[in-house]
């Protein structure tokens, strides 16, 4: 599958110049210039030099400027949505005759959000994931603070199938030993959106001078455990109303993610399944139905 050019930019960043990077991630949190505003109007605007933008383009595989804004646009062209209705719609609501949305109506609104959120999420790119992760000869996770609670599910669920080789930063030992333990052929998904703590960005950062391969479960293409990344795989954790940002999105990639592995994985991933199922019957892990409670 063909990477999209902002994918190209950020993968290619750690082994640019620092003002080829400069560039790259001027691009990539502002790809509406990108597509709309001409190479010497974002060089006056930036300060970059349009030779610099001409260097950059040819160091991801294009001939030149041109050749790269044309991709962008056309890239931008195919992943269009159509998001402003949703957002008239929710206002809509809270517009009643000036009167406040109820309670009802403020999770109703919570509901909806979380499920635009979701139809927007990008099944290609987490197929694309997923095989990265089945053909990893090893698994790490990185997921802190609220992002937490979705890499302790992507371990949980992966160790069913994988149980030897998926491992939790921070889970057994401190990080910094769990930094000592990464090595090249390892695959690393990272989990995090804006405010990004102190500790992913520098699993990150780690595990780019690694050479780790990255899958990067965020909320934009400029965050910095983006950069450098194999497969971004976006949501939106402020979409809705909700006081606290919503993680429904970043959860529904990690489940989608672990099943499409499972299926790439088919015979030997069932068969495995299998044996962890008798392992934990043997175990009276769960509560049988026939079990009754004083």
């Amino acid at each position: 599958m063909k990477l999209h050019p902002l994918d190209s930019l950020r993968v290619a960043l750690p082994s640019l110049s620092p003002r080829l990077q400069e560039a790259a991630r001027h691009i990539a949190g502002n790809r509406y210039d990108a597509v709309t505003r001409s190479m010497r109007d974002m060089a006056s605007a930036t300060g970059i030099t349009p030779a610099t933008f001409t260097r950059l383009a040819r160091a991801i595989g294009y001939s030149g400027w041109d050749d790269l804004r044309d991709a962008i646009v056309e890239a931008e062209r195919a992943n269009a949505t159509a998001p402003f209705s949703s957002r008239l719609q929710k206002a809509a609501r809270h517009k009643r005759q000036g009167q406040p949305a109820s309670e009802a109506e403020i999770a109703a609104d919570m509901l909806l959000a979380d499920t635009a959120g979701i139809q927007q999420l990008d099944p290609f790119s987490i197929a694309s994931a997923a095989k990265q992760l089945m053909d990893a000869p090893r698994i790490w996770l990185a997921g802190f603070r609220s992002c937490r609670a979705i890499a302790q599910t992507l371990h949980y669920q992966l160790r069913l199938f994988r149980p030897e080789d998926v491992r939790l930063i921070g889970a057994e030992a401190p990080e910094d030993l769990d930094f000592g333990a990464l090595r090249e052929t390892d695959t690393l998904v990272l989990i995090s959106f804006a405010p990004y703590s102190r500790s992913i960005a520098e699993t990150a950062r780690i595990a780019q001078s690694v050479g780790c391969r990255i899958i990067a479960l965020t909320d934009t293409a400029a965050a910095p455990i983006a950069e450098g990344a194999h497969h971004l795989l976006l949501f939106d954790p402020t979409q809705g109303p909700g006081f606290f940002p919503s993680l429904t999105g970043a959860f529904a990639i990690a489940h989608a993610l672990v099943s499409t592995a499972f299926a790439l994985g088919g015979e030997g991933s069932f068969q495995r399944l299998q044996e962890t199922e008798k392992r934990l019957l043997t175990l009276s892990t769960f509560v049988s139905p026939s079990d009754s409670t004083q």
